[in-house]
């Protein structure tokens, strides 16, 4: 296993910033939409700087997962910055047409936000399995993403307060990702976590073999060809 250069802890520490900020930024938006029960331009303008970071950081969790993260990581990266740039553009629509709120947003845009809701949920459920598989970040920010995109998508139909809420899970799992970098050790900082036992096969120390008296072997041998 290769030793993180520092660049690679750089880039680990510059995601793990951007996933916990932009994260806790867009759920800070969406209390706002709460609080107000509508759209308004400074809640807007919050959601979209977060929604526009949101294909940078996720890709770049991808890329300080490598080479633990397989194709399965890439894929639901790939496919999950692509639904948020979608997402963000429809922010920007919503700054441009100024709409009362996601419903009558959601009626503008037709049947293309829920394809793209559809493309959100299966590309970050792939995305948090491959965290889980990868081992190199905590397994729960991965159970976590993968429990909060299904709950988003479910959610559509209920209150207000539980999308919020649903939408929190998300971006927990998401912030988990960027904290754990944030806090990890720069030895330790992409490299898959070892289960116990192989933990206590690595660090079992070494039996010497034991060495036969280079003499008493050339006794014997002696003994055997002059009997």
């Amino acid at each position: 296993m290769s030793t993180p250069t520092r660049q690679d802890a750089s880039l680990a520490r510059l995601v793990g910033l951007g996933a916990l900020t932009f994260s806790a930024l867009y759920f800070i938006s969406d209390v706002m939409e709460l609080a107000d029960g509508a759209f308004s331009t400074p809640q807007l303008a919050l959601t979209y700087v977060a929604e526009a970071a949101i294909p940078v950081f996720v890709l770049g969790l991808y890329a300080v997962q490598q080479p633990h993260i397989g194709t399965l990581g890439l894929l639901g990266a790939i496919g999950y910055a692509y639904a948020y740039i979608f997402f963000t553009s429809t922010v920007l629509l919503a700054l441009v047409n100024q709409p009362a709120d996601w419903d009558a947003l959601v009626g503008d845009l037709g049947p293309w936000v829920a394809l793209h809701g559809l493309l959100m949920v299966a590309a970050g459920s792939a995305f948090g399995v491959a965290v889980i598989k990868a081992r190199a970040l905590p397994r729960w920010t991965g159970l976590t993403l993968v429990a909060g995109v299904i709950l988003v998508a479910l959610s559509s139909a209920l209150p207000s307060v539980a999308q919020t809420i649903c939408a929190g899970v998300r971006d927990v799992g998401f912030a988990g990702m960027g904290l754990a970098l944030l806090t990890r050790p720069t030895s330790n900082r992409v490299s898959p976590r070892r289960r116990p036992q192989e933990r206590t096969l690595s660090t079992r120390p070494r039996t010497q073999p034991s060495k036969t008296p280079t003499s008493s072997t050339n006794a014997r041998s002696v003994r055997h060809v002059h009997p």
